[in-house]
């Protein structure tokens, strides 16, 4: 592969960057830099704005909303959008339901959904995770079972992130127990305003809001609402995870974390000289932008297998692994570099606006409290461990 932008590349990334100068909210850019919270108004508000432009669903096929782009093309965008500090595409609907309901779904859900994705009138989350289901997704215990023309859901989903703001949940439902786990699982999509559907908020470590449970008593899900085949389910929630673990390695977001590091280690003092000038904090530096690199390329092979008609394999595996890594690094260094001034858990300093840090950094505040969220990278959407065991098995057969 040609890692070299052509002319017509270059002029696309420019079109890129003069939107993002344009379009891109500054209030908005600015939260993001800094890691302070952002609204459900945020998120929606810039969803609108790429659908507007026709650049929102950059991966999916031209005759259901994508923009046609190629392999580099979609690398050039989701790298200037993480150095801009545009917010993060909530993936539920766009990035995860979406291929599956274009691979898997009917004419009939086609048409439906994807048009309510794009235009925000849906808000999804993803229920798979259970307790004592999260990694072992083989063995969920939520029943859906046939009663005409509905399916009687119930049972309970954990760690649902940002369900508190969705309206739709695509689940995976047990709709055999007699047969292998794997193959008495479905793929159901539930309305959230459903009688018997109950959210209830898990307040993490942080102070934050981000995640929930969803129980399920006695729902009734039309029969129209399961995608492709009962208890094919396994089926299409592999092929979703594939989509979700590409996103989960974060690639721009590791691009843009990675110059705020070095912002930060360039300003903050060390016996008398720049924090980037000590030989073993340069070295770690070194080391994780080496691996970022490496892993620029991994993402662009990934893409372009996609934007071929493939499928993310042992590729998607090899991002997730190594993508989470980086990003948490990313997040210890900026921790160590901000020294005493990264003070966890002041729920203040995730609001726009606080300006406590002596150094002059509103991402000071913040610093302790997105390293210790985002060690849960390496756990969802299949630990790495996980990750590692699928490597084995697809590349080496074992």
């Amino acid at each position: 592969m040609d890692l070299q932008f052509t002319p017509e590349e270059l002029a696309f990334r420019d079109e890129v960057r003069s939107f993002l100068k344009a379009e891109l909210p500054e209030q908005m850019a600015h939260k993001v830099r800094n890691g302070l919270q952002l609204s459900k108004q945020d998120m929606e508000q810039w969803h609108a704005i790429l659908n507007q432009r026709g650049w929102l669903a950059n991966h999916w096929p031209e005759q259901y909303g994508g923009p046609g782009w190629g392999a580099v093309q979609k690398f050039i965008f989701e790298h200037e959008c993480a150095l801009a500090g545009t917010p993060r595409i909530v993936p539920f609907g766009l990035s995860m339901l979406g291929p599956v309901l274009i691979k898997y779904g009917s004419e009939e859900q086609k048409s439906y959904w994807l048009p309510r994705i794009l235009n925000g009138a849906d808000w999804w989350c993803q229920g798979y995770s259970e307790p004592g289901s999260g990694s072992d997704l083989a063995s969920v215990k939520t029943t859906a079972v046939r009663d005409g023309e509905h399916y009687i859901v119930n049972g309970q989903k954990t760690w649902t992130t940002l369900g508190q703001h969705a309206n739709m949940i695509f689940c995976l439902v047990r709709t055999n127990r007699e047969v292998k786990a794997q193959q008495g699982i479905s793929f159901l999509l539930v309305d959230m305003n459903t009688p018997g559907v109950e959210v209830r908020p898990i307040i993490t470590l942080d102070g934050e809001h981000e995640v929930n449970e969803v129980f399920f008593t006695d729902v009734k899900v039309p029969v129209a609402n399961l995608v492709g085949e009962e208890n094919k389910g396994w089926t299409y929630a592999k092929y979703l995870l594939t989509y979700e673990r590409t996103n989960i390695a974060g690639v721009g977001f590791s691009v843009a974390g990675l110059e705020k590091l070095k912002l930060v280690a360039d300003r903050v003092q060390c016996n008398g000289k720049p924090l980037s000038k000590d030989p073993l904090f340069a070295a770690r530096l070194a080391k994780v932008e080496i691996d970022l690199e490496n892993m620029k390329t991994t993402n662009l092979r990934v893409i372009a297998a996609v934007a071929g008609g493939g499928v993310p394999g042992a590729e998607s595996s090899m991002l997730k692994i190594k993508g989470t890594e980086i990003r948490q690094e990313l997040l210890s260094l900026l921790r160590r570099a901000m020294g005493p001034y990264a003070a966890p858990f002041i729920e203040e300093a995730m609001q726009a606006g606080y300006d406590q840090s002596p150094i002059g950094d509103e991402a000071a505040a913040t610093a302790a409290a997105q390293y210790f969220n985002y060690r849960k990278l390496s756990i969802f959407g299949g630990s790495n461990e996980i990750q590692k065991n699928i490597i084995s098995k697809m590349i080496l057969g074992l």
